[in-house]
């Protein structure tokens, strides 16, 4: 918690934004121009990405640039310092300044992900993988305190697997020392058995022989609310329209990649992924779909978000927990439901 405040005051004041895609369309004044800090880019945001693409937020009177920011403690710190007006992260992060009893926190306004997006990447090809196998083993498991890292945790404890660093014991190491945007190098490198990371970054280590997807964390850890839009609470009070025209974006967004196919919404995002073949566009969404990744409307209920809780509860990252209705709003995503047919 101390460790996760002072990152976010030096990132506060040394924000680096590392990749920029914008709304298709011309540059028009009638359009509002909103900058969004996404915590990694993935084909796991789809919808997203079809919303700027189908034209859904040109439609809603935005103008959306996207940047990567490399990690939700990033992504908090760009929210935070003013440099971006909505952030798409874990709402752990959004806990964690909350409980910092900072007046300008982030408020969770809809939920795009319900799953974990990461994929467990080992050396070889295991076509009979059992988390058992993790016995004795390394793991290149992300950020302490992430939800990547923390789903992770959950889910090898779930297994009755322990985790510690003797081997000999069969603990699993789970490693968290090295940063989110270079496991993948890392773990060709030679760090580490097993590697979780998210698409396309997962497929691409497969295409090219230097690891195999042995199983999806999302789909072994079951529903949790993984990434949502946050802003804070002072920009939501004074923009509502913009928030509620975000939402209902989103939201179309999200009723494309339900009632379309693999190939449509890979066509759809292909443009940003153009260093994909599309056939691994279309193997990806796939995946996702398979286990049920995108949630049908933006809204995140509480009991989701207390599950959240308890993964952050037994990975002893979680001094108190914050209160549902401070963190989270339904307003935005209930009236996009109403409106968005």
């Amino acid at each position: 918690m101390k460790r996760y405040k002072k990152l976010i005051a030096v990132l506060t004041s040394a924000f680096i934004c590392s990749m920029f895609f914008s709304g298709c369309g011309n540059k028009n004044e009638e359009f509002t121009k909103i900058k969004v800090a996404e915590v990694t880019h993935s084909i796991f945001y789809a919808p997203q990405y079809v919303a700027i693409n189908e034209g859904y937020f040109k439609e809603e009177g935005l103008d959306v640039e996207l940047i990567a920011a490399q990690g939700a403690d990033k992504t908090m710190a760009a929210l935070i310092s003013d440099e971006v007006q909505i952030g798409l992260m874990g709402p752990e992060a959004s806990i964690y300044v909350y409980n910092q009893g900072s007046n300008d926190y982030a408020i969770n306004f809809a939920q795009l992900t319900k799953r974990d997006g990461s994929f467990l990447v080992g050396r070889d090809k295991e076509d009979n993988f059992k988390f058992e196998n993790l016995k004795g083993k390394e793991v290149l498991g992300g950020r302490k305190g992430g939800v990547p890292e923390m789903t992770l945790e959950y889910t090898i404890k779930n297994n009755n697997l322990k985790i510690g660093t003797n081997k000999e014991n069969g603990e699993v190491n789970v490693r968290t020392d090295i940063q989110f945007n270079v496991m993948a190098g890392s773990f060709t490198a030679g760090e580490g058995d097993y590697v979780t990371l998210f698409e396309p970054s997962a497929t691409s280590l497969e295409k090219q022989g230097q690891g195999y997807i042995v199983a999806s964390i999302g789909e072994e850890s079951g529903e949790i609310p993984y990434t949502a839009y946050s802003a804070t609470n002072k920009y939501i009070k004074e923009n509502k329209q913009t928030i509620q025209s975000f939402t209902n974006a989103i939201y179309k967004g999200q009723i494309y990649v339900q009632n379309h196919s693999a190939e449509e919404i890979a066509k759809s995002i292909a443009p940003f992924f153009n260093d994909m073949k599309m056939e691994d566009i279309v193997t990806v969404v796939n995946r996702y779909k398979s286990i049920d990744a995108w949630c049908q409307n933006p809204i995140l209920e509480e009991e989701s978000l207390n599950r959240l809780m308890d993964v952050m509860d037994m990975a002893k990252e979680l001094d108190k927990r914050a209160p549902y209705e401070k963190i989270v709003t339904k307003t935005f995503a209930e009236e996009s439901i109403e409106k968005v047919k």
